[in-house]
């Protein structure tokens, strides 16, 4: 397999499929990932019943609705929900280029966390399309914050997380998972950490029509006595959940429409803090600059960088 990060842009091998359930649906789903073209960057189609095909760029203008979940589109009955899990596979192996056909409204939630999809993409392998990958690299701070929440940009000669949550739960409390992004610590440290969620929460979501496909097999569950109720108990240790997070947060920035080089922090965020943190980025041109590299991600020194021209790349335009 090619690996991603060393400055080409790649493409999956051939077709492969997965079949699953969504998590707020609770209805079956498939998607295949298929070869694209350099420059092709992720794209979702959606395809319908009745012919009809929804095409939407792995982009932040195409992020609709971040309440429980990354979703691109703006109407339902167009949209592709629960991206993060797959997106943040393909930014972790460096898959550039690929068009996943979705037969269903969501991906499929498989066991809550990324690994199936990392699997999945490892098994048919990458191939390198010849053409030079393109990174934005931060060049400034760029914060937000909202209540006691924030989530920051910073220059920094790689690609670092640093993820903190603090919940009014004894279980988890006050967890942070920080770490230079490459492939092999994704797959060993974030890949396996599955979403979760409180019991004492779960007829308020099905009474909106959510977590209709949630279950023990997909989700750490939470009880009202602040333990884990899954027979297997959790996967990372006691702190699975901010690792979750985490994860979350590669798929979200994986929006960027290309890899970014600096360091992202957050304190309490989640979705909807990850998808303004980079709208607040991107929407600032002097707060980063679009380049090229040879030398790989995670060791990136300043005489590495190409500079090349923001306005034809604009990865984060509609």
């Amino acid at each position: 397999m090619v690996i991603g990060m060393l400055g080409f842009q790649t493409t999956v091998s051939r077709p492969i499929t997965l079949s699953g359930i969504g998590v707020h649906s609770g209805a079956d789903v498939s998607i295949t990932f298929n070869p694209a073209e350099a420059d092709t960057g992720v794209v979702f189609n959606r395809m319908h019943e009745n012919g009809e095909v929804s095409e939407y760029r792995a982009v932040s203008s195409q992020v609709g609705n971040t309440d429980l979940c990354t979703v691109l589109g703006f109407s339902p009955a167009h949209s592709v929900a629960t991206i993060e899990h797959v997106m943040a596979a393909v930014y972790a192996l460096g898959l550039d280029n690929v068009v996943i056909e979705v037969h269903g409204a969501e991906m499929p939630i498989m066991d809550g966390s990324s690994m199936p999809f990392i699997e999945a993409i490892e098994q048919v392998g990458l191939v390198s399309l010849g053409v030079k990958r393109r990174y934005i690299r931060i060049t400034k701070p760029v914060r937000i914050e909202h209540g006691g929440s924030w989530s920051e940009f910073r220059p920094y000669d790689g690609t670092r997380f640093e993820v903190e949550i603090d919940f009014d739960c004894p279980l988890i409390g006050r967890q942070k998972w920080e770490g230079d992004m490459t492939a092999a610590t994704f797959k060993s440290e974030l890949s396996r950490a599955r979403t979760f969620g409180f019991m004492r929460d779960v007829e308020r979501l099905w009474a909106s029509g959510h977590a209709l496909g949630s279950s023990l097999e997909n989700s750490v569950v939470i009880s009202d006595d602040n333990t884990v109720i899954n027979v297997e108990g959790l996967r990372y240790a006691k702190d699975e959940f901010v690792r979750h997070k985490a994860l979350d947060a590669v798929g979200d920035l994986a929006l960027a429409g290309a890899p970014f080089i600096g360091c992202y922090r957050s304190y309490r965020g989640g979705h909807k803090m990850n998808a303004n943190a980079l709208k607040a980025l991107l929407s600032d041109p002097t707060a980063y600059e679009v380049v090229e590299t040879s030398a790989p991600r995670q060791r990136v020194a300043p005489r590495d960088f190409i500079r090349v021209n923001a306005p034809e790349f604009a990865p984060w335009s509609a």
